[in-house]
């Protein structure tokens, strides 16, 4: 039976070897992120409320904004929730242009909206809001 220095050293041991594979899972989650992201070659980040309700003058306002950015040739990227982000998704799907929804993966957390062409889902808060600022790059 193992003594309670090496039980202790086992579980610290443990405990690295889980944060190190972490960090191979944010990278890989990175790189896939930004291997989606390169289909998108100009875009807006449209922030908003997840409970503005669809009879709301604001997703009214959200579906047009959406619609008037696909008309300019921009796509629009959003959380992927509902209210607002599905307001400017929907926009973007009804001008027949690039949606996108950057999805968080947790438990009792939204589903994600019905108006996306592109649905990224992630694991980690910050590598999401990195895709939410990285400018895609036009060569």
């Amino acid at each position: 039976m193992p003594t309670k220095d090496l039980t202790n050293q086992l579980e610290q041991d443990l405990a690295l070897s889980r944060d190190t594979w972490r960090v191979f899972r944010i990278l890989a989650e990175l790189v896939e992120g930004f291997e989606q992201m390169m289909n998108v070659v100009k875009a807006v980040t449209v922030f908003g409320s997840a409970r503005t309700q669809a009879d709301s003058p604001y997703y009214s306002k959200a579906v047009e904004c959406g619609r008037k950015l696909v008309e300019n040739g921009y796509a629009v990227i959003t959380g992927g929730g509902p209210g607002i982000m599905e307001a400017a998704n929907r926009g973007a799907v009804e001008a027949k242009g690039q949606s996108v929804g950057l999805n968080i993966s947790l438990p009792m957390e939204q589903d994600a909206n019905p108006y996306q062409t592109h649905s990224l889902y992630f694991n980690y808060f910050f590598v999401r809001k990195v895709m939410f600022v990285n400018t895609p790059r036009v060569s």
